[in-house]
């Protein structure tokens, strides 16, 4: 567990909070992430899943290799999100494109990882491709109380049939004995364009907000975070008009959602996927209002970040600086994800 110093790790942060302050103060310290892993699926095939379409499946050769360095990268990159300040990886992440449990397994018994000891959440979804979510947790960090799968009933516009996608993975538990609650989605794809696929992700959002509304009925202060890849930016109507999310944390209401990733998209124009020279920022973690309190007493939100380190780029060609993606082309480029993985770090007062 990493503890920060004001004029020490992280001085301008408690020189802002605590300009006047005559006595040094301590904090503790936690990651939370979320992270596309872009296709984690074995190399076996599954009869009742249409997983044989997953590009390790499609390879000729070489599945086990490609398989094993592939779960090798994811956890390269997940060791190392936030630990230029944590210290540690992190306490909580929310992943997708994961294809079972089993590889979930293998990723936390990985070398760079095992240390941590990472407790798994999975429940099997109806997505086709057999395309789900689930949240890991550092289990000397975070003590799960209750979890359950939100099933996303949604239909095409022009056939209505029904269209089976992931369902958003509920975790309610203790970050250091504070307790929080955190959703992870994977919502529709823009697969036949945004326009046509855009009810779709209006009808994931307006399920995540169901999900916000039943624990905030309980307790108005809960300690909120929900967190994906929406496939939607900040902006999109999926966010602002049924998330109601806000740019600012001025702005948040007791019940309101802040977006701290909207400013980055917006002013600063980052992103977390790329596609046709233009970036979007799909992935995203949003908090509710008793995380943004000045009373650190409790976890509070300190800041919010896109984990772009330069290893998690190309370096050259026409995708120069988008994501080193794993497959492409029919092979395995021994790269990481098409997604950048997001963060936010977790702040309290040490008594």
């Amino acid at each position: 567990m990493k503890y920060v110093k004001s004029l020490l790790g992280i001085g301008l942060l408690m020189c802002f909070f605590f300009s006047n302050a005559q006595e040094e103060k301590q904090f503790k310290i936690h990651t939370v992430a979320f992270y596309n892993l872009e296709n984690l699926f074995d190399t076996i095939d599954d009869p009742l899943k249409r997983d044989e379409a997953s590009p390790i499946m499609e390879m000729k050769a070489n599945r086990s290799e490609v398989y094993k360095q592939k779960v090798k990268n994811m956890a390269r990159v997940i060791a190392n999100i936030g630990s230029d300040l944590a210290r540690n990886a992190p306490a909580v992440i929310g992943v997708c494109e994961i294809e079972n449990r089993k590889v979930l397994e293998d990723l936390v018994n990985d070398p760079l990882l095992l240390g941590k000891d990472y407790g798994i959440i999975h429940f099997d979804g109806p997505d086709r491709r057999s395309i789900d979510v689930a949240l890991l947790y550092q289990k000397a960090l975070f003590r799960p109380i209750n979890s359950s799968s939100h099933e996303l009933k949604i239909y095409d516009d022009l056939t209505r049939r029904r269209v089976y996608t992931r369902d958003q993975l509920l975790v309610s538990g203790e970050l250091d004995g504070d307790l929080i609650h955190i959703i992870v989605n994977h919502w529709p794809s823009r697969s036949g364009g945004e326009a046509r696929s855009r009810s779709k992700r209006v009808g994931a959002a307006k399920l995540n907000k169901r999900i916000i509304d039943s624990l905030q009925s309980v307790d108005p202060y809960a300690k909120i975070l929900t967190m994906g890849d929406l496939n939607d930016d900040p902006t999109n109507d999926s966010v602002k008009e049924v998330l109601k999310a806000k740019k600012e944390k001025e702005d948040v209401p007791l019940k309101g959602i802040y977006n701290p990733f909207e400013k980055m998209f917006t002013d600063k124009g980052y992103g977390t996927t790329a596609y046709r020279d233009a970036w979007s920022l799909f992935d995203q973690i949003m908090l509710t209002q008793p995380l943004l309190e000045d009373d650190y007493s409790s976890y509070r939100f300190w800041k919010a970040g896109i984990y772009n380190k330069a290893y998690l780029s190309n370096k050259r060609g026409r995708w120069e600086g988008y994501p080193f993606r794993s497959f492409a082309d029919g092979g395995f480029t021994n790269g990481f994800s098409d997604h950048f993985p997001v963060y936010v770090y977790l702040i309290k007062q040490v008594q």
